[in-house]
């Protein structure tokens, strides 16, 4: 998960991360791990930092389910879908692994097309999930961050 920007009535984007990790748990998720807040450079046009953090979630809600469930928690937090892609947003959530191995959709692709070239993915999922396997390469989260540095 990735905000940089400031939400009214929460504050800046560290504390948008943790209220939307809080509001997660407990509706159709249980958190069962949360990696710390860590900045980033922004991907494409924005010029805000981020605060990026990862979770690991047990939940009985399908791919599909959940992306429908995440888009809406991004949705009362300010997000819109609309305009430039890569802008500033408040928060922004995706599925990056599942337990269920790849996923492909119209909808939703697991894992994240491009999760291992991003850093600020790969050190928070190593935290979360060091030996999770990425599907198409066989490798660990752990094993991933440590290739990325």
């Amino acid at each position: 998960m990735g905000s940089n920007m400031r939400v009214s009535q929460i504050g800046t984007p560290r504390m948008v991360i943790d209220d939307v990790i809080r509001s997660l748990d407990g509706e159709g998720a249980e958190i069962l791990c949360r990696s710390k807040t860590v900045a980033s450079k922004p991907v494409g046009p924005s010029r805000r930092q981020y605060a990026n953090a990862a979770i690991l979630v047990a939940s009985p809600l399908d791919p599909p389910d959940m992306l429908t469930k995440l888009q809406a928690v991004e949705k009362r937090y300010g997000r819109q879908r609309r305009g430039q892609p890569w802008r500033a947003r408040p928060i922004d959530l995706d599925i990056i692994l599942w337990d269920g191995g790849a996923w492909n959709s119209r909808e939703l692709t697991i894992p994240h097309p491009v999760f291992h070239e991003r850093n600020f993915v790969l050190g928070p999922a190593s935290e979360v999930a060091p030996h999770w396997r990425d599907p198409n390469t066989g490798l660990t989260m752990r094993q991933l961050a440590a290739r990325a540095s």
